[in-house]
């Protein structure tokens, strides 16, 4: 069992409305994420923070922004600032989050991690959040795990906190989620289930 602290964070990725069922851009059983994390939501982490794609029209990571020649790693128009897709799921329990992180705000860049844009250099402010705090783990929850959960582990990592990916508490896009836990465990990043944390059932 790991016992959570007063140092430790719940880290909640991108649980919006147009990657769950009727979404734009669906996460296969997204859904079932939402029971998990809000299990997890009443264990004694010091801060909880939640992240949101919020992107504006004509985004550069949209589709219909190329037209039919699209380039490689571009999406549907989904999570657009201010719309219903954008919000974060309704059943999701935010009574505890204190940071809300709003990424790939920018026209020509996207954000997968909560904690830097695609550019490598702009940074979201949830870094500095959480040190100001006195955060030294982070456990990372949220869709979808090979995008924008796998990111947001992978910076947490590299920025000096020890991270743990909550494996029950996020759903990915890939069918086969091998090569993403492949990934993140040769960063050093602990791989755990909701069970695993003290005080679950």
């Amino acid at each position: 069992m790991i016992p959570i602290t007063a140092h430790d964070a719940l880290l909640v990725i991108d649980v919006q409305n147009d990657f769950l069922p009727g979404g734009a851009l669906v996460v296969p059983r997204g859904d079932a994420v939402i029971p998990v994390i809000n299990h997890l939501t009443r264990l004694p982490f010091g801060q909880q923070a939640a992240s949101q794609d919020w992107h504006p029209h004509g985004h550069a990571s949209f589709a219909s922004t190329h037209g039919p020649h699209a380039p490689h790693g571009t999406w549907p128009d989904h999570c657009v600032a201010g719309t219903h897709g954008a919000e974060l799921a309704p059943a999701l329990d935010q009574t505890r989050v204190g940071m809300v992180i709003r990424k790939g705000r920018a026209l020509d860049i996207d954000s997968y991690s909560a904690f830097l844009d695609n550019d490598r250099t702009t940074r979201t402010g949830l870094e500095f959040w959480l040190r100001g705090l006195g955060v030294t783990r982070v456990f990372i929850t949220g869709l979808a795990l090979d995008y924008c959960v796998a990111f947001t582990a992978i910076d947490a990592k590299t920025l000096g906190f020890e991270t743990f990916v909550v494996e029950d508490a996020c759903r990915g896009i890939a069918p086969d989620p091998a090569a993403t836990w492949q990934a993140l465990e040769r960063h050093g990043i602990v791989r755990v289930r909701s069970a695993d944390l003290a005080g679950t059932a």
